[in-house]
């Protein structure tokens, strides 16, 4: 059995730790601005081939969110530590100009441009976790990054909102504009991330070396895991198809509850959210063993299965009313999802010492779980079902709760079981 490393921090990992947090956390919910803010125009509910346009141009930018992700999973593992900076250049710099051709173009050719933003922004989470992992204090960091996935879909809609109201800025240039008033706060957090020092001695020891990973590195890692990797990609699937539809049409789920005329909304629920994951994450942050804290991991994931299962079985039932399934639904899958992008898997390669990186096993199961979520959003359009979002949305969490949970036992003993054999 492997033996765990556990020293106690120094002032300068502790000091380190949490000014990357907060860094890295503002960096991803910057990015957030490029990508969520188009979601709150309507566009007239234009439609085409009988699909809204708001509809096609998510399921667009979905689509280029999962090429990048399939495309990561080699970029991403192979990536070089020098550099970065300028390829998060390229990226965002892109990714906005599209937003900008987006604005100009006559619907429904705007689908175009929201491909190749959404494309460009698939590359950002690995690069920027790429600064944060092989730390001891990663879980610490990666939770408070991860918390930008909650809050920042709903700040930047806000934003977006406010942008709207009070300055009367037209749908065709919001997401644009957002992504102006983002532009030099995200490249001065880049700029602090390069500032960085790189993990240390101590870092090492504990959560091994982190370095590109080759193809054949790879193939050995899937021939040594391969049954695990598929059980959690399932888990992860349903977990990415619930909470993508949940926050790409929060604005439809809200209209539909009724909430539909409070900006605040958005920011108000999915902040609520953010700390109570945080304390959920913070607890894990003090399991220094690797494997005790990859089970642990599981456990959270199963109890965010139940929560949003339950919770929507009860809504769908009438017994909760619509704002609190909303916050529940979304605790529930945010406490199944932001363990798998900020520390399941960088206690997983600590646990068996593997040389290699994060970034390639997120993006392995993140591909297959945006694939899953544009299907789902594509279904509900193609064969015309006749529900709206309140109806359709819950009955689609209960099932993927059942069958994600299954997925999650399963590596959760696998795991286990190779850790025990090792």
């Amino acid at each position: 059995m492997l033996i765990p490393i556990t020293q106690a921090y120094s002032k300068k990992q502790v000091s380190t730790s949490l000014v990357l947090a907060l860094v890295a956390f503002l960096a991803y919910t910057s990015v957030y601005a490029f990508r969520k803010p188009f979601t709150v125009a309507t566009f007239n509910n234009l439609s085409f081939a009988g699909i809204k346009y708001q509809t096609l141009l998510i399921i667009c930018q979905g689509l280029g969110y999962m090429l990048s992700k399939f495309s990561g999973i080699r970029f991403i593992a192979e990536l070089n530590r020098r550099g970065r900076w300028k390829t998060s250049a390229i990226l965002i710099g892109t990714a906005w100009l599209s937003l900008g051709v987006f604005a100009l173009l006559p619907a429904p050719w705007g689908v175009i441009c929201l491909f190749v933003n959404g494309f460009m922004l698939g590359f950002m989470w690995g690069i920027i976790f790429s600064y944060i992992e092989g730390r001891r204090g990663t879980d610490f960091i990666g939770a408070i990054m991860a918390i930008s996935f909650i809050f920042a879909g709903g700040f930047t809609r806000s934003v977006a909102l406010w942008l709207r109201d009070y300055w009367g800025v037209g749908e065709q240039w919001l997401a644009f504009v957002t992504g102006l008033l983002f532009l030099i706060p995200l490249a001065v957090f880049i700029y602090l991330l390069e500032r960085m020092p790189a993990p240390d001695t101590q870092d090492v020891q504990e959560r091994t070396q982190r370095q590109p990973m080759s193809s054949t590195e790879r193939r050995l890692f899937l021939k040594r895991f391969g049954i695990g990797v598929i059980s959690v990609a399932v888990a992860y699937l349903f977990l990415t198809i619930m909470r993508d539809v949940r926050d790409n049409f929060m604005v439809n789920l809200f209209n539909e509850l009724g909430y539909g005329s409070k900006p605040a909304i958005f920011t108000q629920t999915e902040t609520a959210i953010s700390l109570v994951i945080l304390g959920v994450m913070g607890l894990l942050v003090f399991i220094r063993n690797n494997i005790r804290a990859l089970q642990t991991a599981h456990g959270v994931v199963v109890a965010g299965f139940l929560l949003a299962g339950i919770s929507s079985l009860l809504f769908i039932s009438d017994a909760l009313n619509g704002l609190l399934w909303m916050q529940l639904v979304g605790l529930g899958l945010y406490m199944g999802y932001i363990p798998f992008n900020c520390m399941f898997f960088e206690r997983l390669i600590a646990a068996f010492k593997i040389t290699g990186n994060v970034g390639f096993l997120i993006y392995l199961v993140d591909a297959w779980g945006y694939l899953g979520s544009s299907a789902v959003v594509l279904s509900k359009e193609v064969f015309r079902l006749q529900l709206s979002w309140v109806q359709f949305y819950p009955v689609c969490v209960v099932f993927f709760s059942i069958a994600g949970l299954a997925g999650t036992v399963y590596s959760w003993l696998y795991f286990t079981r190779k850790y025990k054999n090792a």
